[in-house]
């Protein structure tokens, strides 16, 4: 499929016959990816007020950059036993000794700015708790404390980032955090709900 197709791209029927945003790659169109499909109908796009799946995400997203998400979520299981089951707190206590010895696990992307950016990053997420009370009070003031609707209808409409985005990505990167760039804050927007970009075709556009 030719980038220009791709983007004018909208749902895809999948066999449970229910339209989904074409990214999911299911149906008569692309061979199907069973946890794909399951990520995107069971949490992209659902509102996340816990400060762990927060953190998770934040260390996932961290992860995909110059990669893509299909690589990062197979990987998932890997990266929930080596961070601590994404426990800020035990994340920011890893020595150097049990980074580096990270970089040797092939359950997950062992990239060492992006292993050692997870701990730089867990600390920082602390003290955002310690300052906001919560992680998810700080990030959802981004959006005014609800999630922002769009009615995108192909996939080519949706942004790589926002104004929003722009804003907690400088806001992250002022509190020294790293991987935290406007595209990668954008898609974990996207991720936990702050943004909902299901397509208006898509079934979950409205549970969501």
């Amino acid at each position: 499929m030719t980038t220009e197709a791709w983007r004018k791209l909208s749902t895809i029927e999948g066999t449970d016959g229910r339209h989904r945003c074409g990214w999911v790659g299911t149906g008569k169109i692309f061979e199907g990816r069973p946890f794909y499909e399951e990520y995107h109908d069971r949490e992209w796009g659902v509102p996340v007020h816990d400060d762990g799946k927060h953190f998770e995400f934040l260390i996932l997203e961290g992860a995909q950059a110059g990669l893509s998400w299909e690589t990062v979520l197979k990987k998932r299981a890997g990266y929930r036993s080596a961070f601590k089951n994404f426990d800020p707190m035990a994340v920011a206590a890893m020595t150097d000794g049990e980074l580096e010895a990270l970089l040797q696990n092939p359950e997950i992307i062992r990239n060492r700015l992006k292993v050692f950016s997870a701990h730089k990053n867990a600390r920082a997420f602390l003290e955002i708790q310690k300052e906001f009370g919560s992680f998810n009070d700080y990030i959802w003031r981004f959006v005014g404390g609800a999630p922002l609707v769009n009615s995108w209808e192909s996939l080519g409409e949706i942004p790589a980032t926002s104004a929003e985005s722009d804003a907690l990505s400088k806001d992250l990167k002022k509190r020294g955090m790293s991987f935290v760039g406007s595209t990668i804050i954008y898609a974990h927007m996207q991720a936990t709900g702050l943004v909902n970009d299901h397509l208006t075709g898509c079934f979950r556009y409205g549970a969501v």
